[in-house]
């Protein structure tokens, strides 16, 4: 793999230069803590300080087969000298673990280790460029010194992987949460992209991506088992730009490209530099772009129209054509999550994004869509069916504000929602299905996730029978302190 060409031309001739711009700012901080006076939900999205630990107090019964650990990954600095990020995606990635034991349910969290966040520290200030916030005081010469770790948390083979989408995986101790080191699948790719969302093999590895709009090119991984690489490709895909998520089915791989321009722009952070080219007379299409499995090139791109794309289910073969999951935002969604910073929220997600799932027919090139859902994100399937065939989707819904507030189990050949709304006074975070153990069906399982008590401040581990989400859940494990908003993490069972 050309790893200098890949780097190089994502990064630009600047990259090792020092500059002295910076524009995560004061202003921006104090409006903040203003917004924070008068709506104290916005705590959600306060900076944290140090590691976190403690027991949490259970409300319910906890389920005597659900054993194992929780994790969790997230930003959780956005603050530092006085300044703060202008973006939710710029922090610095908080690990947590929820451990359940002996009828017990435990927390603990900690920053990654980054090499950001080690230099930053000792700086005292913001040194360095992130998703949405300009900041140039110091050099850099690779993706990994920019690195957040802030995506998710992956238990593989043993070891614990912090990920983010524009660097290498962080190892941590699975135990302790605490950051083992950068992590080099192989020496030609170190500091590659390697995305935050991998998914698993059915005969055992995973597979996994890297984009970097400035080359054009997607990074493509196939690892084993036991953590060998595979395989691994360069797949050019013309007009690039921010890619977080894919699907993958038993034959391909399924990437969309939101339409957006990837603008020049000295001094613009990432996100600065794109441009939403899914509006107006010469609106672009979202592209879905096909790899297959066994030759890892693009076997066909299709059209749909023009929206942005964050996460995406399932994907599955259904004879001639491919089927997947996906939630569809309607426009350019990313610098509106940006306002949150500064304590704006959103405005409501009703209408403004909806769960369909994709047909690809190859033989006609064309893809259709049908709904399954309303405004909802954070899609997820039982382990045991990923890549195959499944009908039970699980998901978040948004209730009358810009929160998420609800969680579900959509079945996708009915329709039919079982869900439970937590209501006003609770923001939701990503929830996922865990089998118990030989599980007979999908719904055989628990759905697990975490759920943020906006009135009290404090951080609440959730657990749902998945046979019936509409019951409640069965046990809600309280801790005494407010947790970091998380993005998405995985359930290892004890």
């Amino acid at each position: 793999m050309d790893r200098r060409r890949f780097l190089g031309a994502g990064l630009g001739a600047g990259a090792l230069t020092l500059a002295g711009a910076a524009r995560a700012d004061q202003a921006t901080r104090e409006r903040f803590h203003a917004a924070m006076v008068r709506d104290r939900a916005l705590g959600v999205y306060a900076d944290t300080t140090g590691s976190q630990a403690g027991a949490a107090i259970l409300s319910g019964r906890l389920p005597p087969d659900l054993q194992g650990s929780f994790y969790r990954n997230g930003p959780g600095r956005f603050e530092l000298g006085g300044e703060r990020y202008h973006h939710w995606f710029d922090g610095d990635g908080f690990a947590q673990r929820w451990t359940i034991a002996g009828g017990e349910v435990r927390h603990q969290g900690r920053f990654v280790a980054t090499r950001r966040h080690t230099d930053e520290s000792q700086a005292g200030q913001f040194l360095y460029p992130s998703f949405g916030t300009h900041v140039a005081r110091r050099g850099f010469r690779d993706n990994d010194t920019l690195n957040a770790a802030n995506t998710n948390l992956l238990p593989f083979n043993g070891r614990l992987y912090a990920l983010w989408e524009g660097g290498s995986a962080h190892e941590l101790d699975p135990e302790t949460l605490a950051t083992l080191g950068v992590k080099t699948w192989r020496d030609d790719l170190r500091a590659m992209p390697f995305s935050a969302h991998p998914k698993a093999d059915p005969q055992g590895g995973m597979w996994n991506f890297g984009a970097l709009p400035g080359a054009s090119r997607m990074a493509l991984y196939q690892i084993g088992a036991a953590g060998q690489v595979l395989r691994t490709a360069l797949v050019p895909i013309a007009r690039l730009a921010m890619v977080h998520d894919f699907a993958v089915s038993a034959k391909h791989l399924i990437f969309m490209i939101p339409p957006y321009d990837l603008v020049a722009g000295e001094g613009k952070s990432f996100l600065e530099r794109h441009a939403w080219a899914g509006s107006g007379p010469d609106a672009r299409p979202l592209r879905i772009v096909v790899v297959a499995k066994d030759t890892l090139a693009v076997r066909q791109e299709f059209e749909l129209p023009p929206d942005m794309v964050f996460h995406f289910g399932n994907a599955w073969e259904d004879g001639d054509c491919t089927r997947f999951d996906v939630v569809l935002h309607h426009g350019d969604v990313l610098a509106e999550l940006g306002g949150l910073m500064a304590g704006r929220r959103p405005s409501t997600l009703q209408g403004r994004s909806e769960t369909v799932q994709v047909c690809l027919d190859y033989a006609s090139g064309r893809a259709s869509t049908a709904r399954l859902f309303g405004a909802g994100e954070f899609p997820r399937v039982m382990p045991q069916v990923v890549s195959s065939r499944h009908r039970r989707l699980a998901l978040l819904g948004a209730g009358r504000g810009a929160e998420l507030s609800s969680v579900n189990l959509v079945d996708t050949d009915s329709g039919k929602v079982d869900g439970h709304d937590f209501g006003e006074g609770w923001q939701v975070e990503e929830h996922i299905l865990v089998p118990r153990r030989h599980a007979r069906s999908e719904t055989d399982g628990y759905l697990v996730g975490v759920a943020q008590d906006l009135r009290k401040g404090v951080g609440v581990m959730t657990v749902f029978d998945a046979a019936c989400v509409a019951d409640g859940p069965v046990v809600l494990a309280r801790l005494p302190y407010r947790t970091p908003h998380c993005f998405h993490g995985n359930f290892l069972p004890a």
